[in-house]
């Protein structure tokens, strides 16, 4: 037990911001709305939670600013491609770019800067339980949240009635429209949601995985998330499987390298990114997997008839 509860804590800290921007993304996706610039939209909620609990001393504040970031930066892209009808891969691609730099800037003057990490939860007795307590009790705040987020999205999305407009807006929306349905509100919506739940999965990695801002510290994150939904093909429930097999993969070079495995430290650092191509190319060869379950209308802008 000595190596295994450090392992599981490790791998629960990593795939938590996976699982937080995929999340959104699941839903963003599902309403018919392709965003790429979930990347960008992790850092500037990672340097927006930051700056805001290293300047007030509260998590709970850094949280909130995260989310907010999240969300105006989604409101950019959702008002460039669903108002004025740009193209959502190039301003999806252009929102990271923007992101990239933003938080930069924002940023130079706390790199270096420490903050306390978001407090574990603490239950008398039950935390203490050997292997369990730690692992199921111990965690901080945001980790709960990216699994309830999981559990409270597939409910939404199968039990709801505003969960199942909003599958139909995302795989027939001129037909959505035609019943009576505000195809943008709710695209609109969905894409803010998305935009969060990104904030968040950045917060969570300047606040509780690295307790610090560094440029650039989603390191490929938000590219992972995206690939996420794809292999979970759009389903909630293998969201989670997926994030936290993603999030092992993570954590694999720095047990490897601690036991002593001689493997060159930059292959090992390159096993997520290869997981995920391999993944992607697992995926696509399943066509008809990938048109049973994708949202028909992903992708494309919609005009509301004159």
């Amino acid at each position: 037990m000595e190596w295994f509860v450090p392992i599981i804590l490790t791998v629960i800290t990593a795939s938590t911001p996976l699982l937080l921007a995929a999340t959104g993304e699941l839903v963003a996706e599902k309403s018919g709305v392709l965003n790429l610039g979930v990347e960008g939209m992790m850092l500037v909620g990672a340097i927006a939670g930051f700056a805001a609990t290293a300047s007030s001393g509260s998590a709970i504040l850094g949280i909130l600013a995260a989310v907010v970031a999240g969300v105006l930066m989604s409101l950019i892209f959702a008002f460039l491609t669903l108002t004025l009808m740009a193209n959502q891969v190039a301003t999806g691609l252009a929102l990271t770019i923007f992101g990239v730099g933003f938080s930069a800037l924002i940023g130079s003057g706390f790199v270096g800067f420490p903050i306390q990490p978001l407090p574990g939860l603490s239950i008398p007795f039950v935390s203490g339980i050997p292997v369990i307590g730690p692992i199921v009790f111990g965690q901080d705040f945001l980790v709960y949240l990216s699994i309830a987020g999981v559990i409270g999205v597939s409910w939404f999305l199968t039990r709801t009635r505003a969960g199942l407009i909003l599958k139909a807006v995302g795989d027939s929306h001129s037909s959505a429209h035609a019943i009576g349905y505000s195809v943008i509100r709710i695209r609109y919506m969905a894409t803010l949601f998305g935009g969060a739940m990104a904030g968040l999965g950045g917060a969570y990695l300047s606040l509780a995985y690295t307790p610090m801002w560094a440029e650039n510290m989603t390191a490929g994150r938000g590219w992972i998330a995206l690939a996420l939904v794809v292999f979970a093909t759009w389903r909630p429930g293998r969201l989670l499987l997926g994030a936290y097999m993603f999030g092992c993969i993570s954590v694999l070079q720095l047990h490897a390298q601690s036991a002593g495995v001689h493997i060159p430290s930059q292959f090992m650092s390159m096993l997520p990114y290869l997981a995920t191509v391999i993944v992607l190319v697992i995926i696509s060869s399943d066509r008809a997997k990938i048109r049973l379950n994708a949202p028909a209308c992903i992708g494309q802008a919609f005009r509301p008839a004159q």
